[in-house]
């Protein structure tokens, strides 16, 4: 059972660590990246069509390739059925960080 499943955070800076510490396989962050960059693509596509479907099209990649990452490689349970405030704030987060250079994939 993950850190995250045992303990409920009071706030998003006593989560993050322990968030990233479920994050420490390279494909599983390498998926998020992939997955989070895919759902901006599509709440684009949102925007330029208006066409609703892409909504749930972002939803389906954004939550589908992390939980193919925890549950295939990273071999935990999502931090998001426990914490799903935090962890949506949390892979955003790590998102920047990769991107940016100061967190890697």
């Amino acid at each position: 059972m993950s850190t995250i499943a045992r303990k409920k955070y009071q706030t998003f800076a006593e989560f993050y660590p322990v968030y990233l510490g479920e994050h420490a396989n390279r494909v599983c962050r390498e998926l998020h990246f992939t997955g989070s960059t895919l759902a901006l693509l599509c709440l684009a596509v949102l925007l330029l069509t208006g066409n609703p479907w892409w909504l749930l099209a972002a939803l389906l990649c954004g939550y589908g390739f992390a939980w193919i990452g925890h549950f295939g490689f990273e071999k935990n349970q999502p931090a998001s059925f426990r914490q799903p405030l935090y962890s949506f704030m949390g892979d955003w987060v790590m998102y920047w960080q990769m991107l940016t250079g100061q967190a890697s994939f």
